[in-house]
């Protein structure tokens, strides 16, 4: 195509003897030439239309040619469409109409789709519940062959690599110590200011060490490191497990024989429930450390008189309470967990939902799971 900058693009419209609409392009239509603008086209082409008119495009005395005429010839298309006229190109070079073919096959955003909110209510409400009990059967599903992962243990079926459970144990346990001293200590502290400034009108701050010591061997020591592991190891697993899918790593394994669940998901759980009753204790002591620069550095009582105050309100089936707790609650965000990340879909935002979702889950399960055993240790009045 080689470009005369001098002879500028044209176009000429006729009607021949049958009626037919020729529209006839010469010139050089590329960005460099002075061309005509497409209204001009359009109007001259609207004022020769009739109904039922056929419409022949040819470029035989066309010389260059880039996108400007690309862009001509779809808005001739376009307009000719809108007035249910089909134009015949078969007459325009080869390289034009692929071009305009290419041009052509990318469809023009158009209104952006009703959202879920305007759906109808009653649909909406349908698919919530139809999904709500599909992740149901799912988890189900899941925890069977969990159950039956763990059961593999001690029949020889299941089999743990000591390296990966040992790793486990190490980002369950050791690496989690610095965030679970903070938060601890930083509640019992919490809780020693609140009680200090209540009992303190009663001339009861020696109490403080009952609450704070009762409070965190109970339930808070061991909800902090729920909530602490969910939103540290829960979503840990969530996203490793997500990212396997994206990878395809988790057909891999199944292609080579390899049960996911027994792989991958077995030595997870048994790592972190092996290691939330210690870390209940550590946080307990945390918490209780806290609550002692309070009660002694901002009452009327001594630290002696704090520590053996506790040892007398604090006892043992107190903190027996709380780990069995922690020990539930490292089960759910470990299952939660895995779940979540196996059922993840192939993307990164799929990962990340799933990780969201995981950890969102975990916490509410957790909640849900201390007042479900507070009430029943009321009624036995453990």
């Amino acid at each position: 195509m080689a470009e005369n900058l001098n002879d500028a693009g044209t176009f000429f419209i006729k009607t021949d003897e049958k009626g037919r609409i020729q529209i006839s392009f010469s010139g050089n239509w590329t960005i460099k030439a002075a061309v005509i603008e497409e209204n001009k086209i359009l109007k001259e082409l609207g004022h020769r239309l009739v109904p039922g008119a056929k419409v022949m495009v040819n470029a035989s005395s066309l010389q260059a040619w880039d996108s400007i005429f690309i862009s001509a010839l779809i808005a001739v298309k376009d307009f000719l469409e809108n007035k249910n006229v089909a134009p015949d190109f078969t007459d325009l070079p080869e390289g034009v109409l692929h071009m305009l073919q290419l041009a052509s096959s990318s469809p023009e955003a158009g209104e952006v789709p009703a959202t879920g909110m305007e759906k109808r209510f009653l649909e909406r409400v349908g698919k919530t519940f139809q999904s709500y009990l599909q992740s149901v059967r799912d988890f189900h599903r899941f925890l069977g062959e969990v159950v039956l992962g763990l059961a593999g243990l001690f029949t020889g079926h299941t089999r743990i690599r000591a390296k990966d459970f040992f790793l486990y144990l190490q980002n369950a346990g050791a690496e989690a110590l610095p965030i679970v001293s903070m938060v601890s200590f930083l509640v019992g502290l919490i809780l020693a200011f609140v009680a200090t400034v209540q009992l303190k009108l009663f001339g009861a701050q020696i109490y403080v060490a009952d609450l704070v010591g009762i409070a965190m061997a109970r339930d808070m020591g061991a909800m902090m490191c729920g909530i602490i592991m969910a939103g540290r190891t829960g979503a840990t697993y969530a996203a490793q497990l997500g990212t396997m899918q994206v990878n395809e790593e988790i057909d891999a394994f199944k292609t080579f024989g390899i049960n996911p669940v027994n792989f991958l998901v077995v030595p997870r759980i048994l790592a972190l429930g092996f290691m939330m009753p210690f870390l209940c204790i550590y946080a307990d002591l945390l918490g209780i450390a806290g609550g002692a620069v309070v009660g002694a550095g901002f009452s009327d009582i001594t630290l002696q008189q704090y520590i053996n105050e506790t040892q007398v309100a604090v006892s043992l089936s107190q903190f027996f309470i709380g780990i069995v707790k922690c020990f539930i609650y490292g089960l759910i965000v470990a299952l939660v967990g895995c779940q979540k990340g196996l059922s993840s879909g192939r993307s990164a935002a799929a990962v990340g939902r799933v990780t969201t979702s995981a950890v969102v889950t975990s916490i509410v399960w957790i909640i849900i799971t201390c007042a479900v055993i507070t009430i029943i240790c009321y009624i036995l009045d453990i």
